[in-house]
């Protein structure tokens, strides 16, 4: 069965990389800050299913 959590979070991630690499964002920046807040979303999610 599919994640859709795990999909989510994916794409969301995928989209606001693309939006930073084409506006040149810096680290600090909002869209940054919230895909560092992915990444450890992601990370915890795959660490609780595998178990």
């Amino acid at each position: 069965m599919a994640d859709l959590y795990l999909k989510n979070l994916e794409s969301e991630r995928r989209q606001l990389w693309a939006t930073c690499r084409l506006k040149g964002l810096p680290r600090g920046s909002e869209e940054r800050l919230r895909i560092a807040a992915i990444d450890e979303a992601i990370a915890a999610h795959k660490a609780k299913t595998r178990g």
